[in-house]
């Protein structure tokens, strides 16, 4: 890896308020670097998760602790006038209920304290094309889903020795593989969201006599907490339900399942919470960090600018620690200067 064109490039994406172009990079430098240059450095090795953790290991050793949280979530960067590709193809976005072209990327971030670090990542490919007999349309499949590319994952961050406590997922990866492998295998436990429709015993008993209910039947009342079993995991978690109400005045339903049953249910609830911080982070990439800024039309090129703002967006969370600056503070502060300087030119362009 080219640490000096990293370290060039990822400036320039925090800088830049247009398009993140290598044109625009060689001009910024006055040429120092060529435009050649900045192409060569993203259509050269892909870099990868591994990668990623490399440049974030100093800094997670310096500020982990057995109480910190993983948080899994995924975002669509939509791309709608790219072409298609394995990486920049269809894929459906939850925020929007609907199919967008783009790209899909798969994050772990770190959380610990204020900070938040992503340790690992993942961009969704699908190499397979296929023609859908009903609709005569071609259409792109992956080779594995998204859920065993987080279990992969959570290999990775198992195997790099991370300290944590506790994984955060919503419904899209709250299945039983998800659970039993956490639990089970990795020996840790989760907190995550459960669909109304899901299927709960709220004995022993009745989970070995297959008697389940859907736990939005249960008899909630304010403060109820469920010790209950999912059907097909074998153990015991506890269950919880938060009414709250939305921004438009409707009513929402959030239901919590807990692997570790000796916690309450406030600590529940507080704990999920912490899982915000992902979403803040898929907005600062898009906007702070160029993620989908940059007209890069192959598969490796793409890639590595994704890496790129993963990194850039790193570089911006330590400057928040240090100057105590959320990341749209920070960017704001940029573009007033951008403003002052622009403005200053102009002057002495109308003056000469």
């Amino acid at each position: 890896m080219d640490k000096a064109q990293l370290e060039l490039y990822t400036d320039y994406l925090l800088s830049t308020f247009g398009y993140a172009t290598a044109t625009g990079l060689s001009a910024m430098v006055n040429g120092q670097v060529s435009h050649d240059q900045v192409t060569r450095f993203l259509s050269g090795e892909e870099y990868t998760s591994k990668d990623l953790w490399q440049e974030v290991k100093p800094t997670v050793r310096q500020v982990e602790r057995e109480d910190a949280i993983l948080i899994f979530d995924d975002t669509v960067q939509e791309k709608p006038y790219t072409d298609e590709n394995e990486v920049m193809c269809w894929h459906y976005d939850h925020s929007q209920g609907r199919a967008v072209q783009g790209f899909n990327l798969l994050n772990c971030l770190y959380q610990v304290g204020d900070m938040s670090i992503p340790v690992a990542f993942e961009l969704i490919r699908k190499p397979l094309e296929y023609c859908d007999l009903k609709t005569r349309k071609r259409k792109r499949a992956s080779l594995v889903t998204k859920n065993e590319l987080m279990r992969s994952m959570l290999d990775v961050c198992m195997n790099n020795k991370l300290k944590f406590r506790f994984v955060l997922f919503d419904i899209w990866f709250s299945s039983k593989e998800n659970m039993f492998y956490i639990k089970e295998t990795l020996k840790k436990d989760f907190v995550c969201a459960l669909k109304t429709n899901r299927l709960a015993a709220v004995s022993e008993e009745d989970y070995q006599n297959n008697r389940f209910t859907s736990i939005e039947e249960l008899p909630w009342q304010e403060e109820t907490l469920f010790t209950g079993w999912l059907k097909d995991v074998p153990f015991p978690v506890l269950i919880v339900r938060q009414v709250f109400t939305n921004k438009d005045g409707s009513t929402g339903i959030l239901y919590l399942a807990c692997s570790d049953t000796t916690v309450t249910r406030e600590f529940i609830l507080t704990t999920y919470q912490k899982r915000w911080p992902i979403e803040v982070f898929h907005k600062s990439l898009k906007q702070n960090a160029a993620l989908g800024k940059a007209p890069v039309r192959r598969v490796v090129t793409q890639n590595n600018h994704v890496f790129a703002a993963l990194y850039a967006f790193f570089k911006l969370e330590c400057l928040k620690i240090k100057r105590r600056l959320n990341h749209f503070a920070l960017r704001a502060h940029l573009y007033l200067k951008a403003i002052r300087v622009a403005f200053d030119e102009l002057q002495a362009l109308k003056a000469a």
